[in-house]
């Protein structure tokens, strides 16, 4: 049996690779080049995937990490910064993950130039965040954005309108991966094309990528050679991700022996947590522990809030000698998440991809910090924009911080129907954005609109009925409430 499923392994892997061969054959020049280096990445990782027998963790070797390798922020907090703090950010390059297209939320082109408070996009707020580092400390820090074949072209056509900001913007393109007949195991793709119908025979693999692609586009080295020491990583979605001088200090002032060449920015973990990646010890190495890697009889127990309380917001601290030596030495070993997919025409894919945090196990003395819910504020639905773009957080330097004038830290828990997923739509729902300072949870249901200066308190709930409208008056105090059935205010 073992030797049969040897040779159908290489089978897999000869067909695989010929194909891959007859698709280099229809590119020219630099894109031939590209191609080449994405398809020695993408081979290993094919031959990794086939060799893959049974899960990649052993429940019973699973173990909670030991306390003194998750600094709780507080204590960080509570140094004081050095003088020589502005030294430490000339060492530092902040990177965000800027692959993803804004589809998820009725919008074309990237997430990142969707408009998410004042007129700002994810883009203009993480640029005006860095120009006012780099003015109020004397420093340089670069804004690093990595693209996908999907986001570059509109990226960089974006970025001309930063040219007189004090900010160095630098863009890389992470991989191109073929996706692959479920079925078959062969790539969908017949040419190298990504437009029109071609468009869906490819996909960036995951933002584990980012330490290959990082290295093959030679920003790496430029980097390194400019005196810059380490990367803050984060997903360009996440509004909470800002520069944190304590943690940059902390990273900074590891003793000499013990220098910290990652720390993974956890935080505790809720209930609307439950699928978020962990940290585990594991085979005595801090491990990033993802849901899909657990065994199905494990998975209650995984999305307990009692095992594992905290999870990765995905803010990670990296050096940059330390991604060199490894990608060069060919260490990384990041699990592969094999991610199906169905085509618009019905064909079964898959996609292989990896997760950046994954790589925690291979860098030298890593670390966790348990920081507060703040630093992790990532707008992935309409529900999440109504709360950023609502009064309980006000914006200064790019930057959103939680309204003095709310009484407790946590967030409110909203949950908006089908009728606001498209940006578009969610817009025209609301004559302006309801007072939320003292809302706990709000549900809104079917074809509702909101008129202006509208207040929120407690729990409200709004349920139109199919066929149903409700319009909330301009003006009204919805507090501890349900609202349903057909409320249609009448123009007089």
């Amino acid at each position: 049996m073992a030797e049969f499923q040897e040779k159908l392994r290489l089978q897999h892997e000869t067909s695989m690779h010929k194909e891959l061969e007859k698709l280099l054959t229809t590119a020219k020049g630099a894109e031939q080049e590209i191609s080449k280096k994405d398809f020695e990445g993408f081979k290993n990782l094919f031959h990794r995937f086939l060799q893959v027998k049974g899960p990649s963790v052993k429940w019973d070797k699973i173990h909670k990490p030991p306390e003194d390798l998750i600094h709780p922020y507080d204590k960080i907090k509570a140094q004081v910064l050095p003088d020589s703090v502005a030294a430490s950010l000339n060492k530092l390059v902040v990177v965000k993950l800027n692959g993803g297209l804004g589809t998820s939320m009725g919008c074309k082109g990237p997430k990142s130039v969707i408009s998410v408070r004042n007129e700002n996009t994810f883009l203009d707020l993480t640029v005006h965040q860095i120009e006012h580092l780099n003015k109020t400390f004397n420093v340089d820090v670069p804004l690093v954005l990595m693209n996908s074949f999907n986001t570059d072209e509109d990226t960089k056509k974006i970025l001309q309108k930063y040219t007189h900001h004090r900010v160095h913007i630098h863009t890389f393109n992470q991989s191109r991966y073929p996706r692959i007949n479920k079925e078959s195991l062969l790539p969908v793709a017949k040419d190298l094309g990504v437009h029109g119908d071609h468009g869906d025979a490819w996909y960036p693999p995951g933002h584990g990528d980012i330490y290959a692609s990082f290295y093959n586009s030679g920003l790496l080295d430029q980097l390194i050679a400019a005196g810059k020491e380490y990367i803050f990583v984060s997903n360009i979605d996440n509004l909470g991700a800002t520069v944190d001088l304590f943690i940059l200090n902390h990273l900074m002032t590891q003793p000499k022996d013990k220098r910290c060449e990652f720390i993974m920015e956890v935080t505790d973990k809720t209930r609307a947590d439950v699928k978020g990646g962990t940290l585990i010890q594991y085979d005595d190495k801090l491990r990033l522990l993802e849901i899909a890697q657990v065994p199905k009889a494990h998975v209650d127990e995984f999305k307990s809030v009692t095992k594992f309380k905290i999870f990765n917001t995905n803010n990670l601290w990296i050096s940059l000698a330390a991604i060199k030596r490894l990608h060069e030495q060919n260490a990384m070993d990041m699990e592969i998440i094999v991610n199906p997919k169905t085509l618009d025409g019905g064909l079964n894919v898959i996609q292989l991809e990896t997760a950046v945090g994954a790589a925690i196990k291979a860098f030298d003395n890593a670390l966790g910090v348990n920081v507060p819910r703040s630093r992790f504020l990532p707008v992935k639905t309409s529900s999440d924009l109504l709360l950023v773009m609502s009064n309980l957080y006000s914006l200064d330097a790019g930057s959103l911080t939680m309204s003095k004038k709310r009484e407790f830290p946590s967030t409110p828990h909203v949950k908006l129907g089908s009728s606001f997923t498209k940006v578009h739509d969610f817009l025209m729902r609301f004559e302006s954005i309801p007072d939320m300072l003292e809302l706990d949870h709000l549900t809104v249901s079917g074809d509702v609109t909101f008129g202006k200066n509208v207040s929120l308190k407690g729990t409200v709930i709004i349920i139109a009925n199919h066929g149903d409208r409700i319009d909330i008056p301009a003006g009204a105090v919805l507090e501890n409430k349900i609202v349903s059935g057909n409320l249609r205010i009448l123009d007089h």
